[in-house]
């Protein structure tokens, strides 16, 4: 779709491959010249509002091909289910066996299986690729059941263990569990999955009644990350019903759709949320009752369907933060943010330099503990900073201290800096605190980010800007992160909805021109600040 910007992953994939960084935009997903395979092994649908008519609609938004393997037929209308026909397992073999042969799978979406024995056949035939598990139980507009207790017993003993991801509603997670309704919380359900043998565990919530009526709100249980994806609620008005035929199935397709595009499992729910969500607002009717979803590729360069995320220990978020969740997603902090470079120095001296040349419209004093580093020598060289730049910061520069929140208050400091490593590691009283202070004091607060989920959680904090990075390979430090590249960063500025400010690599003039034509809000400089500190009248060189 000509003018969509397009994410990539922000972890290696053999899935992803490698983006030249200089690139001011991705082809478009739906161009893909050899768009990456997925199976889907689902029901039909009669009505097209669920099922394989529903994966194959995701797919096509996601720029995949999907190949519909069929395990069931289901008579049913946008009202309910009135039979299902499991598929004999000799047929749904026949159509994987010849699918391996010729069109092997990076990941398998799993839908209405209806049987035992089609559990077996598809292990049998899957191969190396990874799974993603849609546990089909039962219709919500009512009418047939679809799982037995040999069903049952197989996704619990055979399929679950093998799940890269597995995407149940609440419902569906108690059962699966064999748990009563409302016995356990939404992440409690999660970790019983996950001691199932499922990798990473996404709960949604969407037709679930959530703590908060505003709120959308699923729960992901993986390695990587953890919390609460939140979206605004859809709701039905009189003059425009909610059409949700199908939600699931589209979750699931969409999620499947961007691990085999190489996204990590938490960036892959962030994209299946967000597609999802713009399906469920577009949505049409089709019959008397809910009908279909409708997905588009417009879904990825859309803000208003990026989400926001907490943190694993967030697992009762209470009244505060999901008004704070709902604040970012309705109307994020407006507060000044100066626009222009921004520098990086770890020693007073140098920050004041910097400050005082007046190149900067944000420098900060960035300090890693070291073994013998005591805090009051922390408290002294952010003291003397604080001292240093106190003309400079009255004529418009921003001080920001990176991390040891603690002493930077107690210093006099305005503006802090945290990764969010250092945020994930405070005691949620610790944030609390901090997030007090910052609304008492009305402190700067700016976050780092490196993939979409971390986005997601900086979103979440309402922060003055967002970093992004490594925009560029850059060798300040070590991390695990891919360069985010120019196309990256343009998708960052369009989607934070907060100042957003790029970091990493950035060394020559060229590249602080091409990042800030990606519309960021600021320009990060570590080892090339220095050369940018000389009269006005002599611009900088590379």
């Amino acid at each position: 779709m000509e003018g969509l910007i397009y994410p990539h992953p922000s972890l290696a994939s053999p899935w992803a491959p490698e983006v030249d960084p200089d690139l001011a935009l991705l082809m478009a997903w739906t161009e893909d010249p050899v768009p990456p395979v997925i199976w889907s092994v689902a029901g039909t649908d009669s009505g097209g509002g669920a099922g394989l008519s529903a994966d194959t609609r995701a797919a096509a938004a996601m720029g995949v091909h999907l190949c519909p393997v069929v395990a069931a037929v289901t008579a049913q209308h946008s009202q309910g289910v009135q039979a299902v026909f499991p598929l004999p397992a000799d047929q749904l073999r026949a159509q994987l066996t010849a699918l391996r042969q010729d069109m092997p799978a990076r990941v398998i979406k799993t839908g209405l299986l209806a049987s035992a024995p089609a559990i077996d056949a598809l292990l049998a035939q899957r191969g190396d690729a990874a799974l993603v598990v849609d546990p089909v139980l039962g219709a919500t507009a009512g009418g047939a059941a679809f799982c037995d207790d040999a069903l049952l017993s197989a996704y619990r003993h055979q399929l679950i263990p093998q799940a890269a991801l597995l995407t149940p509603n609440r419902r569906e997670a108690e059962r699966l569990l064999g748990v009563a309704a409302g016995q356990q919380s939404v992440p409690e359900l999660a970790r019983g999955l996950r001691q199932l043998g499922a990798q990473a565990v996404c709960i949604t919530g969407g037709d679930e009644p959530s703590t908060d009526a505003a709120l959308a709100l699923d729960w992901l249980d993986s390695p990587l990350a953890s919390g609460w994806l939140a979206l605004p609620r859809l709701t039905a008005t009189p003059d425009r019903p909610l059409h949700h035929h199908g939600s699931g199935c589209t979750f699931a397709t969409a999620a499947a759709a961007a691990l085999a595009r190489g996204f990590a499992v938490p960036d892959a729910v962030v994209l299946a949320k967000m597609l999802t969500w713009a399906a469920l607002r577009d949505g049409h009717a089709a019959g008397a009752g809910a009908g279909p979803l409708r997905p588009s590729a417009g879904f990825v360069d859309d803000p208003t369907a990026m989400p926001v995320m907490g943190f694993e220990d967030e697992t009762s978020p209470d009244a505060t933060t999901l008004a704070r969740w709902e604040r970012a997603l309705t109307q994020p902090d407006r507060r000044r943010f100066e626009p222009g470079l921004y520098a990086i120095a770890d020693q007073p001296s140098r920050v004041a330099a910097l400050a005082a040349s007046g190149r900067f419209a944000h420098v900060q004093l960035r300090i890693k503990r070291a073994e013998d580093t005591s805090d009051a020598d922390l408290t002294a060289a952010i003291r003397e900073t604080v001292t240093a730049t106190a003309g400079d910061v009255g004529r418009g520069t921003t001080l920001w201290i990176n991390d040891h929140w603690r002493l930077a208050v107690d210093a006099g400091a305005q503006a802090l800096h945290l990764g969010q490593e250092d945020w994930g590691a405070l005691t949620a009283q610790e944030r609390e605190e901090l997030l007090q202070l910052r609304r008492h004091r009305r402190l700067g607060l700016g976050l780092s980010s490196h993939s979409l989920w971390e986005l997601c959680r900086a979103r979440g904090l309402t922060p003055s800007y967002i970093a992004c990075g490594p925009v560029w390979p850059t060798t300040t430090k070590r991390m695990p992160w891919l360069p985010q590249g120019l196309a990256q960063l343009r998708w960052w500025a369009r989607m934070a909805g907060y100042p957003v400010v790029a970091i990493g690599g950035i060394l020559s003039d060229r590249q602080v021109a091409d990042a800030r034509g990606t519309g960021v809000a600021a320009v990060c400089l570590v080892r090339a600040a220095e050369q940018w500190i000389a009269p006005p009248s002599e611009p900088p060189t590379s």
